[in-house]
């Protein structure tokens, strides 16, 4: 059975963006011509792929069955076309990459406004979260992430600082009214702002020092999701509710104004810099191939 390639595109993009209203809008196509282009492919195939209301539109199970093949397929296609358009003068098209927000926050902003400069005909869109997605499944070309999250299959290529810290910091008004910690231990008695990932346990703070590692699980009047309520953690500290533990880059600025002061300093543990990944296809986009090279030549 032979169906259109515009057809199954149109129906890719309605079931990713949940309706042929935002489907156009992210393709720049008009939602009736989604909806004739859906219509058409389900009469070809004869099975509903979509099930349509006033509010949603969701996959069937067909549908989601199809949606599975269909991602690496039509990344195929266009990894293909961008080889071709690899000919021109300069490398030009869409490039999909996925991210964390600690990368989005500390990673990303050295490398996207060159990155921009120096290929002014790719347009980068990024999404950021902190769930690890298929990359192809979420229609992204690429994604980043750190190294024990990355799948066994995947080519990754170090992109931001090779090593990084956790940090721990208070300001300096909690710490004159509840003392200052000596070791990781003495953080039971104080009131810590924690953080977890969305429908994950509280996972504990661990501190290392001179091949010694502590793990501590303290308590405190705030939990937030890490992600994209951190700040709020990280403005309760500044406001003296109690200590906060992030990436050294984040609350930088923040120990160098005097909003905060660094905590348990000599435990702050290392961890390896993140990854950029992508699958290990024999065509790479142009768009891609440029932010890799582009990437590799970068120093940190």
């Amino acid at each position: 059975m032979k169906a259109d390639l515009s057809d199954l595109n149109a129906f890719v993009v309605v079931a990713r963006a949940g309706g042929f209203r935002d489907g156009g809008r992210v393709s720049g196509s008009s939602p009736s011509a989604l909806s004739e282009a859906v219509r058409r492919l389900e009469g070809q195939l004869g099975v509903r792929l979509l099930n349509r209301t006033t509010r949603s539109v969701v996959p069937t199970e067909a549908g989601e069955r199809l949606l599975e093949r269909l991602g690496p397929a039509l990344f195929e296609v266009e990894a293909a076309l961008g080889a071709v358009s690899g000919f021109r003068d300069r490398p030009a098209g869409s490039l999909r990459l996925n991210v964390p927000i600690s990368a989005a926050r500390l990673v990303l902003p050295r490398i996207v406004p060159p990155f921009l400069a120096a290929y002014p005909d790719i347009r980068l869109e990024v999404t950021a979260e902190d769930d690890f997605v298929d990359v192809l499944a979420a229609g992204c070309d690429a994604g980043i992430r750190y190294d024990d999250r990355l799948e066994q299959d995947m080519i990754a290529v170090p992109i931001g600082p090779r090593v990084q810290r956790f940090a721990a910091g208070a300001a300096p008004v909690y710490l004159d009214r509840r003392g200052r910690p000596d070791h990781p231990r003495d953080l039971l008695d104080h009131a810590c702002l924690r953080g977890r990932f969305s429908g994950r346990a509280i996972q504990p703070w661990e501190f290392e020092r001179e091949g010694e590692t502590v793990r501590v699980d303290p308590t405190g009047p705030l939990v937030v999701q890490l992600g994209g309520t951190v700040d709020l953690a990280v403005d309760a500290a500044i406001a003296g509710s109690g200590i906060v533990v992030l990436f050294e880059e984040w609350l930088r600025p923040h120990f160098d104004s005097g909003a905060l002061e660094p905590v348990l300093e000599p435990w702050w543990p290392s961890f390896s810099g993140p990854f950029l990944y992508y699958p290990g296809r024999r065509l790479v986009p142009p768009p891609l191939r440029a932010f890799i090279d582009f990437v590799k030549a970068m120093s940190w």
